[in-house]
């Protein structure tokens, strides 16, 4: 008994010892180090794997698996700590340097505030004098003080010719342009104003500004950026690296100062923004040197007569502009980083241009975009890459796919400014001057060696059609945007597919211009962002469908390497690009470009003339032959939209050709980008803020002549062959007409009729829009057998010959599909044929009467495509709660497992691309 007492007791210590070993365990060691290679490995290993570990380490044998777990969790907080506790170091950190550069500005505006204060009482005071004299010299003398007090202002002083090989004349040059750049940079030589939606923060682009009663234009900006200085002045100085429209930058001298310093004789030409003005080039001294505080400065300046210094080379085919005193002043941070204060400051010659294109050489606003703001997001973009806070996918490098996009861009810009130096020559029109075609028969001149195999051994080329035009209240990124997204609104499938063929041994003939095309889909696959989501770099894949045998050939996937920029419509004042050039899916590194594509750049409202000098500088304005009537032109309407721009969209297309087809490509191509200027100018009067808004209240019907034309001869064949009046009323005027279909309680739409392709959506009522979930923008972009359920594709297939012979059928009641997979149901339809004035068949009508929409909104039923690779998935629909962030009437979400969805059906409406309407099996949405 007493042994048994004595061994209970043994028991009760043992366990006693045991409860206190799990609450606390001290390691050696040499088990923290085991312990660390494991977690190194795995952060979270599981029982299995903790299991294993005791097995495989003697040392931890001592060790409960429990007590592990509870290491592995405390290690993975302390993990999670030591990385918050960093990250508020590093905003620390940047809220120090942007309060120390907040201060700074502040202490600059109250000098500039006080310096107008000064010059206020002076100029009050100069003309009390003025009013109290009645000599001519007091006049004379106000007006003397004025012009002083101007070029105190805007200094431009004139400086005897200085010795081209005297190094001491080249730094006094050198001297008075860093002075006059730190007036700039930190001081008030400029009266800078700054730009709207450009707020100060620690992740924010910086403090951009522009100038405002200067000669020439202007921009400042200042940041932060986590670089050095010295690695911040190498990338500045790599000038075409992130200046889109830097042709070339050339160091034609070096000279040393004593200082430490260095002065450079630089060439630099640049390129036209569109094809209607010249490109410009400069002659500069760059001086580069280091402050008392350890800053770094490059500063530049355009050598001239009145500032002295040796002449800089000739150049025929550009215009000479001033680059006034501008430059970079980079300050070390306190651990870490770098301020920098960037001053653009330019004469581009306005007067060379034509008077409706001076805007884009009057417009602070796009140099600050295109140069000032350019420069600070790409050291911003280097700073996160190198800090591998932007990491992308596809297993390429970011210089990699930064490479992809300066290509495509310079490739742009070289077939929008055609240099003859790089072997373009213009060919002889057709009669009509709308549309410049220029021919290189050298490309491998500008485009390298590696292009060679884009050419035949026997000769051949690069051909480029290009045009200009003036649009009228259409916002840049709105357009770019619908030109990216609904790229079979405007491109021929033909002639891309004939672009892609130069990257194949057996190009196809050129293809001959047919209506509507070949029906194709897209696919936009991301490749790349900047930081700021500005511009993105994405492959689109172009899957085609065949309808008759000759059309086999083409009927494939097709790729190309797409540059958007600029699409966010809130940023006014910004210009937007779409460039794209045909690869082939090997999609190597140094894949050959040949780039094609849209740039839109904004003219400043300030510069539109009002009265009878407008109609003189409507005459580019090419959509203005589309313009409905006079009345939606008046300047109440535009006022009352608070919107008046113009923008000027510049289109390049590049084809290459075998020499013996050179006209035949010419031709196509002549023809092809007509085609898409008549195609933009649709879509941009669609687009467009209407201006009937104020007439018909918030829901606009569109008022062009084809809609009131097309409502005429819906309502007309309705009569015709059903024998009733569709609308109640007698409506003679067309607007009335019109207006009363667009606002009809049934949903009205027509389609086309088409023999080799599938019938598509051209119009849709209020109510059609509203059933269909759609907009008018991207009506045609639905097929009418994707919205038919198979019940009502067979009746309508059934009563397809009894519509074309009879005129209507009426068809019973049914269940179709909305843009969104929601199920609609509908009492009665009836479709007709409508007849234009020729009595030829136009379109398919339809009327659903009483239509609804079958229960609520699904909140975890949604449309998924499923990936060819692995089982990650993105859904189209909703998922869990119901979502809030729509995007072009789709709800986008990422989703993770394939496991965590259910499968409940297919959709109709794309089989191709795997598609699959999907049940989240519980409440949770996955990352």
């Amino acid at each position: 008994m007493a042994l048994s007492l004595h061994g209970g007791g043994g028991l009760g210590e043992l366990s006693k010892e045991q409860m206190d070993a799990s609450k606390y365990v001290r390691y050696t060691p040499e088990q923290v180090e085991a312990l660390e290679r494991v977690y190194a490995e795995c952060p979270k290993p599981s029982s299995l794997r903790r299991q294993q570990l005791i097995r495989e380490c003697p040392i931890l044998s001592n060790i409960e698996p429990k007590q592990i777990k509870v290491w592995f969790q405390n290690r993975r907080c302390r993990e999670k700590q030591r990385k918050e506790s960093s990250r508020l170091q590093t905003v620390n950190r940047k809220l120090n340097a942007m309060n120390k550069l907040l201060m700074e500005e502040n202490d600059r505006l109250q000098k500039q505030v006080s310096h107008l204060v000064y010059e206020n009482g002076y100029m009050k005071q100069q003309i009390h004098t003025a009013s109290a004299s009645t000599t001519d010299n007091s006049c004379e003398s106000v007006v003397m003080s004025g012009q002083q007090n101007q070029q105190q202002q805007n200094p431009n002083p004139q400086h005897p010719k200085r010795d081209a090989n005297n190094p001491a004349g080249l730094l006094a040059i050198a001297e008075e342009t860093l002075a006059e750049f730190l007036s700039k940079a930190t001081g008030t030589a400029v009266d800078w104003v700054q730009m709207i939606g450009m707020k100060p923060g620690p992740d924010s682009i910086g403090i951009v500004a522009v100038s405002r009663n200067c000669s020439g234009v202007a921009a400042r900006a200042c940041g932060l950026v986590s670089l050095e200085p010295t690695k911040v002045a190498e990338i500045l100085k790599d000038r075409p690296s992130w200046y889109r429209d830097c042709r070339c930058l050339d160091t034609l001298s070096a000279v040393p100062t004593g200082n430490g310093g260095t002065i450079e004789l630089i060439y630099m030409q640049t390129y036209a923004p569109t094809t209607l003005a010249a490109a410009r080039d400069f002659w500069t001294l760059r001086y580069t040197t280091s402050l008392e505080d350890g800053s770094l400065v490059i500063c530049e300046r355009s050598l001239t007569s009145s500032t002295g210094g040796p002449t800089g080379p000739p150049s025929s085919n550009f215009v000479r502009a001033e680059m006034l005193p501008s430059g970079y002043l980079i300050r070390p941070c306190e651990g870490g980083g770098s301020i920098i204060h960037i001053v653009d400051h330019v004469d581009l010659d306005v007067w060379s241009v034509p008077e409706v294109l001076r805007p884009l050489y009057e417009s602070s606003k796009i140099l600050a975009q295109k140069m000032t703001v350019a420069a600070l997001r790409h050291i911003r973009q280097i700073a996160q890459e190198t800090s591998g806070e932007v990491q992308y996918g596809g297993g390429r490098q970011p210089a990699v796919l930064r490479t992809f996009s300066q290509r495509l861009a310079r490739g742009f810009n070289d077939a929008v400014n055609g240099f003859s130096d790089d072997g373009w020559a213009l060919l002889g029109s057709d009669g009509v001057e709308d549309v410049t075609i220029a021919i290189n028969s050298s490309p491998n001149r500008f485009l390298g060696s590696q292009y060679q195999s884009m050419f035949p051994s026997f000769g051949g080329g690069v051909l480029c059609a290009k045009a200009s035009m003036l649009l009228q209240n259409v916002p840049p990124g709105l357009l770019v945007r619908f030109l990216r997204e609904h790229r079979s609104e405007w491109a021929d499938y033909g002639v891309d597919a004939y672009s892609t063929a130069c990257l194949r041994a057996s190009p196809y003939d050129v293809p001959c211009a047919r209506p509507g095309g070949f029906p194709s889909s897209q696919v936009i696959l991301p490749l790349a962002h900047t930081v700021e989501h500005e511009e993105f770099l994405e492959v689109v894949r172009l899957e085609g469908h065949a309808f008759s045998p000759e059309d086999m050939a083409m009927a494939r996937d097709m790729y190309l390497l797409q540059l958007c920029s600029g699409v966010d419509e809130n940023a006014l004042g910004n210009c937007a690009q779409l460039v794209f050039a045909p690869i082939d899916e090997s999609f190597a590194d140094d894949a050959p470009l040949l780039p094609s594509g849209f740039r839109v750049i904004p003219l400043d409202p300030k510069s539109v003339p009002d009265g009878p000098a407008a109609a003189t500088t409507r005459t580019l304005d090419l959509t203005s032959a589309l313009d409905v009537g006079s009345g939606s032109r008046t300047g109440g309407d535009t006022s009352a939209n608070n919107y008046n721009l113009r923008s000027v969209l510049t289109i390049a297309f590049q084809f290459t050709f075998e020499s013996h087809m050179q006209d035949s490509v010419a031709a196509m191509a002549r023809q092809y980008v007509r085609s898409v200027v008549g195609s933009v100018q649709r879509v941009a009067m669609a687009i467009a803020p209407s201006r009937l808004s104020s007439q018909i209240g918030p829901k606009t019907f569109p008022g062009s002549p084809e809609a009131l034309t097309l409502a005429q001869w819906i309502c007309r064949s309705y009569r015709v062959h059903t024998g009733g009046e569709l609308l109640s009323g007698d409506s003679q005027s067309s607007d009335a007409l019109l207006k009363q279909l667009w606002h009809h309680s049934d949903a009205i739409m027509c389609c086309s009729l088409k023999s080799n392709a599938s019938p598509v959506f051209t119009f849709a009522n209020q109510a059609g829009l509203d059933m269909l979930e759609t907009t008018l923008v991207a009506l045609q972009d639905i097929m009418l057998d994707k919205i038919l359920d198979e019940a009502g594709r067979k009746i309508l297939c059934s009563e397809f010959s009894k519509i074309m012979q009879q005129g209507f059928a009426h068809l019973p009641a049914g269940i179709c599909v909305s843009s969104m997979g929601r199920p609609v149901s509908y009492e009665q339809a009836i479709a007709w044929k409508v007849l234009n004035d020729e009595d030829s068949n136009h379109c398919l009508a339809f009327s659903f009467i009483n239509w609804s929409f079958v229960g609520g909104e699904p909140a975890s039923v949604g449309v998924c495509r499923l990936s060819r690779r692995g089982r990650r998935v993105s859904v189209f629909g909703l998922c869990g709660d119901a979502a809030t962030t729509t995007y072009d009437g789709t709800v986008v979400i990422a989703c993770g497992d394939f496991g965590g969805l259910e499968c409940v059906g297919r959709d109709e409406r794309d089989r191709r691309h795997g598609m699959a309407i999907v049940r989240a099996r519980n409440d949770d949405c996955v990352d």
